[in-house]
């Protein structure tokens, strides 16, 4: 599914943003990806759904090879991604139902398959009371929820997660955790970034830490082991 083979990103200027990392996520799984600001978690999201090239090593995605990746296919490789940011960046003037509608529209999905669609999705992130109110008639939980669904719109491979409880509160941070963790049951493999130990500390799914660009941790179900060329 996502295989990272001996990757290294270095910006312009000689920052390095991730070093030598060799990792696999297999079909399904639930990945927390952690550690402190600048470790590298945001970089290596981003190369999965190509807005970065690694500068070494090969990244393969859903069987496509990201570093020969043309430029145009880049949006057909997105569409096997959800993706889902800190900040939920819903367009104000549509409703909740457009605002996962709109993405659905943008993919060219007929009106059936998006009044179908938004109305499953709508019922799987508990929003159908909410379908016709504004994003600043919701709270920030809520809107986060849109931004879940509206990833969810084109049934992507992988749901990519970067800090998207990082404006919640703890009660609200654990029911999108929640909500997450169904998707995941459903089938959908999901990589949540995320700088909230309590959450990760709770919940048993692998965990994948970065420090400096290396990966210092890789434990899954109690296994512990130390990869990333240390």
């Amino acid at each position: 599914m996502i295989n990272f083979k001996d990757i290294s990103l270095v910006f312009e200027g000689g920052s390095v943003a991730l070093s030598n990392i060799n990792v696999e996520i297999q079909d399904g799984e639930f990945v927390y990806l952690i550690g402190p600001s600048g470790s590298g978690k945001t970089s290596f999201l981003r190369i999965i759904y190509r807005d970065l090239i690694p500068t070494n090593g090969e990244a393969e995605v859903t069987g496509t090879n990201i570093n020969s990746l043309s430029s145009w296919r880049v949006p057909l490789l997105r569409r096997k991604l959800g993706i889902v940011m800190q900040e939920p960046k819903l367009l104000k003037n549509r409703t909740v139902t457009e605002n996962i509608s709109f993405a659905m529209e943008v993919l060219g999905f007929t009106p059936n398959e998006i009044n179908t669609q938004v109305r499953q999705l709508l019922s799987l992130v508990d929003l159908e009371s909410e379908a016709y109110k504004y994003p600043e008639q919701i709270s920030s939980g809520q809107q986060t929820r849109v931004a879940i669904a509206r990833a969810l719109a084109s049934k992507p491979l992988i749901l990519l997660c970067d800090e998207p409880t990082g404006n919640l509160d703890p009660n609200l941070s654990s029911n999108i955790v929640v909500l997450l963790e169904k998707i995941n049951r459903a089938g959908t493999t999901v990589v949540m970034a995320t700088h909230d130990s309590g959450i990760v500390n709770r919940r048993k799914k692998r965990i994948i830490e970065l420090d400096s660009g290396k990966i210092v941790r890789d434990e899954d179900r109690g296994r512990y082991t130390l990869t990333g060329g240390l």
